[in-house]
């Protein structure tokens, strides 16, 4: 037996369907040829509810796991939705539900006052907003990026689409069947606006719970053993919830301790098979493997640390501060002893042998490793240049703050607080020139590179003795290359010999008068 509903929608997809309902589960056939048919097996299916929307009423299937393909019509992982049920359609729809899978069809009232305050009530699958005990809105985990506190008030960051949807990073404006890539312009200019954030007041105390990490670390004082703040319980519950059919058993390997240069702070990183999470004191980030585009292994002039740069698109963000880089710093001579939670299987078929089961390494070499097969990013590491001290890279200053300029094969990298990548693609000119008139400042000199339609970047205070190397380099590189350093200093030289020579015909100048005003007055006398 088998019961069927005219023009339902699946999930936000814009074209209607039908839908087929019987022992066996459902499915979904759209209207037009060419759309994809969606199946739910009975056994899959956890529970049921109806719900006003705005096309009509809405049939929400709960699913008892995770499915298994990415489907941009559905973007909660464990919830199917299908639009355009009518009010009279409940009892029909709910008897057939339980004939057909014994769950009831549970019904939900949705909250229309229009109040910005009530109460959040956290599921395994998502962040719901009541207004008396109404649902007003809610947000599914799965999209939640990074949640952070700040006294009373918890901050929530949400994954864009490309990432909510990841695809692999080649670099491409197509995605294989013509149509626009979701990280190409064509794709920016046809995309809708995307929830990124949202902050909340949280005031109040809350009963600690007895296995929190919060409560775990608690002191003596029993009054702080027992209570904390709602702001700190929302947040972590946010950061547990989060977590749930990932963190439980699903990662492969884990550092702990690691020391994040850009942004600050030491954080335990978390291999996922899709993600990496970087969880520090304060800031929590979940970082998709989609959004890594460039990655630099680069050596530090103290031949003490290693420097490994990871380049994201889009950035992670602190309130209004971006960081389209993580610098991460190992040190050299460190070494680790780590096994993945990966068995044989998966090792030679889904990463074809490229990741080992157990590493006895240093650290870097193995981190760089699982980034560049996890991401498919190639690691770009130092060429053949070598500065005057024997280093890949040469110390310089951006405005304030200094920093290593690192040229290496297609790109200069300036590595500090916020590095700066310079692809020679986009290079027009480099410019060498210093600052002052003075002979004494051609110790040093700056490098401004004109790039061809973007801004200019000036690298400042580098020693003299690198000129050379750098003029080599770029030449090397086919770069136009212009040196003003010689020019101002044979300048200087000579506007200082002039001036020698001015000074020296004025004393002449001076003593001739002196002998002739000696002469007349012995001849007055």
């Amino acid at each position: 037996m088998t019961t069927q509903w005219d023009n339902v929608f699946h999930g936000l997809d814009q074209t209607p369907g039908k839908l087929r309902m019987s022992q066996g589960g459902l499915g979904w056939k759209p209207s037009t040829e060419g759309g994809a048919t969606i199946t739910i097996a009975a056994d899959q299916m956890q529970s049921f509810a109806w719900i006003r929307v705005a096309r009509n009423y809405q049939l929400r299937i709960n699913l008892v796991k995770d499915r298994e393909t990415a489907s941009a019509a559905q973007p909660n992982p464990r919830r199917s939705t299908f639009d355009g049920f009518l009010r009279e359609d409940y009892e029909k729809l709910s008897s057939h539900i339980r004939q057909f899978f014994d769950k009831p069809l549970e019904s939900k009232e949705v909250s229309t006052r229009g109040w910005n305050w009530g109460k959040a009530a956290i599921s395994n699958t998502d962040v719901q907003f009541l207004v008396r005990d109404k649902l007003a809105f809610e947000l599914p985990l799965a999209h939640l990026a990074n949640s952070n506190i700040a006294r009373a008030e918890v901050s929530m960051e949400f994954l864009n689409p490309e990432q909510q949807q990841p695809v692999s990073n080649t670099g491409s404006s197509t995605n294989g069947n013509g149509a626009a890539a979701p990280g190409s312009s064509k794709s920016r200019r046809n995309r809708s606006d995307q929830l990124v954030e949202m902050r909340l007041y949280v005031p109040g105390t809350a009963e600690k719970d007895e296995g929190s990490e919060a409560a775990s670390n608690a002191g003596d004082d029993q009054q702080a053993e027992t209570t904390e703040t709602a702001a700190e319980a929302f947040h972590e519950a946010l950061k547990s919830k989060a977590d749930i059919g990932q963190v439980a058993g699903d990662g492969i390997v884990v550092f702990k301790e690691v020391l994040v240069l850009t942004p600050r702070g030491r954080y335990d990183i978390d291999v996922f098979a899709t993600f990496i999470r970087l969880r520090g004191k304060t800031y929590d980030y979940k970082i998709l493997y989609s959004s890594i585009n460039k990655l630099f292994l680069l050596p530090k002039s103290d031949d003490i640390h290693v420097l490994f740069v990871i380049g994201l698109d889009p950035p992670i963000r602190q309130g209004q501060t971006r960081y389209p880089y993580l610098v991460l710093q190992f040190p050299r001579e460190e070494e680790m002893d780590a096994e993945l939670n990966l068995d044989d299987k998966t090792l030679e078929e889904k990463y074809e042998g490229k990741l080992k089961k157990r590493y006895e390494e240093p650290t870097f070499r193995i981190v760089t490793n699982l980034f560049k097969v996890l991401s498919g990013q190639k690691v770009s590491v130092p060429s053949n240049f070598e500065s005057s001290s024997g280093h890949s890279s040469v110390k310089c200053n951006v405005k304030a703050t200094d920093g290593n300029l690192y040229p290496l094969d297609k790109c200069l990298l300036w590595v500090s607080k916020q590095p700066v990548y310079v692809p020679y693609s986009e290079v027009h000119q480099v410019v060498t020139s210093r600052v002052g008139g003075a002979v004494a400042s051609s110790k040093t000199f700056d490098l401004r590179v004109i790039t061809k339609n973007g801004p200019e970047h000036t690298f400042q205070s580098i020693s003299r003795e690198e000129l050379d190397k750098m003029k080599a380099h770029f030449e090397d590189k086919r770069i136009k290359f212009k040196n003003e350093v010689g020019d101002e200093i044979a300048g200087g030289i000579a506007a200082a010999a002039a001036a020698a020579a001015g000074l020296l015909s004025d004393e002449d100048e001076e003593m001739e008068d002196a002998v002739v005003g000696a002469d007349e007055d012995e001849d007055s006398e």
